[in-house]
């Protein structure tokens, strides 16, 4: 999973012109990715093309992830 989100990421900062930063790992910040609120909105949205679900719809109470681990984890924990 996380594999594919972080392709997904890459190809979101390349069409979109977004220097995102090379070496993804769990503990980076979200917003120190280098996706903006725009890449991460096509990139949830992409993921539900791709997933079939849309965790964040799927939630009782909203979790905001705060690091791509955390990110992750809902699409792991959420998945069908």
């Amino acid at each position: 999973m996380k594999d594919r989100i972080t392709e997904v990421m890459q190809d979101i900062g390349a069409e979109y012109g977004l220097p995102l930063i090379a070496d993804l790992q769990d503990d980076t910040v979200l917003l120190q990715s280098g996706l903006d609120s725009l890449g991460f909105a096509v990139l949830v949205a992409r993921l539900e093309e791709e997933l079939g679900y849309d965790p964040f719809t799927l939630m009782d109470e909203p979790v905001y992830p705060k690091t791509l681990g955390e990110f992750v984890a809902v699409y792991e924990r959420f998945a069908p």
